[in-house]
């Protein structure tokens, strides 16, 4: 029987921050390897990424998705132990980058999936798909497996994502579905000039904040069935001007929605792009709209998939998790174009902190988690 605990401790020695490899998916490919799996490294633009499938190609199929990068650690002499030591300390507690955030995750579905091929050989697949750019640009990633997949005919009927799902404790909360992500960048250029002489200019400011105005002075929306409300956030403005006395050029603000399913990026732009235009029209001052859509809103449907996955989690823990939509956007927005789609994790109250660390036996506990939910599946 592997232990997840002592695989995420191995996970953690490997210095993986996006986008090096750092050893991370080696490691897994050959303990996958030793017990049978297929595997196929999916490499692209730089970017590592691992395929492993045990079982026929075609068979009914359930999948995780993971990722072994990690974010930078700061500075190391904040750490009480060095962030890529995988120190394991006398309260079972093991430290290190990515030790919530996810190589645990990976490590407890990797452990799971091998010894449940090993004790119990399903009548069926297990695919996991691993990625090394989960917190970089996301573009050859998950994405590119799945275009790897495309091309092989490989298919996954479900998949899990092993993200930290659980706010405070283990058991709260599963992931249904994800808000959708757009950075809008809204550029003003106006005419530059004396402040005691406005007449003679056109200010950008007083265009563009008349637009930030309008698009915060009231909700998008009140929120859907299993999604909170449209959130809007000013995240940036600026002008370049250090003088008190003239009247910029140009200048520009930077705005991040995160929407639920009464939206989608290009209803957004059209939305930003008609307040543009007609305030640029009533200003005279041209305002543009370039957008970023980082993902769509998405829900997996509650359904059998949905309450298999929830009830292995009562099981275990005791606790019914909430199926939720929150927090950010996940790897789980691409997957939910192959697939059905659910998340579920540890708990994310250290990730991206100094002195990330994960309880020993919290790892373990989801290993328990990820296997019971093969043996249901295939049952």
């Amino acid at each position: 029987m592997l232990d997840a605990a002592d695989l995420t401790a191995r996970l953690i020695r490997c210095p993986s921050v996006t986008p090096e490899e750092g050893g991370a998916l080696v490691l897994l490919e050959e303990e996958l390897r030793r017990a049978g799996f297929d595997c196929h490294r999916v490499d692209r633009n730089g970017t590592s990424n691992l395929f492993a499938r045990w079982g026929a190609k075609g068979a009914r199929t359930i999948g995780f998705n993971g990722h072994t990068d990690v974010v930078p650690p700061g500075d190391p002499a904040s750490w009480t132990h060095p962030p890529f030591s995988g120190h394991w300390d006398a309260d079972d507690v093991i430290w290190g980058r990515g030790a919530t955030d996810m190589k645990s995750g990976v490590a407890a579905f990797v452990t799971a999936a091998i010894d449940f091929v090993r004790d119990t050989p399903p009548d069926g697949a297990v695919i996991l798909t691993i990625t090394g750019d989960e917190e970089g640009p996301s573009r050859d990633g998950t994405i590119a497996l799945l275009d790897w997949m495309a091309a092989q005919g490989e298919r996954m009927d479900a998949c899990i994502v092993g993200e930290p799902s659980n706010p405070e404790v283990m058991g709260e909360m599963m992931k249904i579905g994800r808000r959708g992500s757009a950075t809008f960048r809204i550029d003003a250029r106006g005419v530059q000039g004396h402040a005691a002489y406005p007449h003679r200019a056109k200010n950008p400011l007083h265009a563009l904040t008349r637009m930030l105005a309008e698009l915060t002075a009231a909700p998008l929306d009140q929120g859907t069935a299993h999604f909170d409300p449209t959130g809007l956030q000013i995240t940036s403005i600026d002008c370049g001007n250090p003088a008190s006395n003239v009247i910029p050029e140009a200048a520009r603000a930077i705005v991040n929605i995160r929407f639920n399913d009464l939206h989608t990026g290009d209803s957004l732009s059209d939305l930003l792009r008609a307040h543009a235009d007609r305030i640029a029209a009533e200003t005279g001052v041209a305002l543009s709209v370039t957008a970023e859509i980082s993902g769509e809103a998405f829900l997996t449907q509650p359904g059998p998939f949905v309450d298999l996955v929830r009830g292995v989690v009562q099981q275990e823990t005791n606790r019914q998790p909430v199926l939720s939509t929150s927090g950010g956007t996940s790897d789980a927005r691409f997957v939910k174009d192959h697939c059905p789609v659910v998340e579920f994790g540890l708990v994310g109250a250290h990730m991206h902190q100094v002195n990330e660390r994960v309880p020993a036996q919290q790892v373990r506990q989801l290993k328990t988690i990820y296997q019971r939910i093969l043996e249901r599946y295939f049952a």
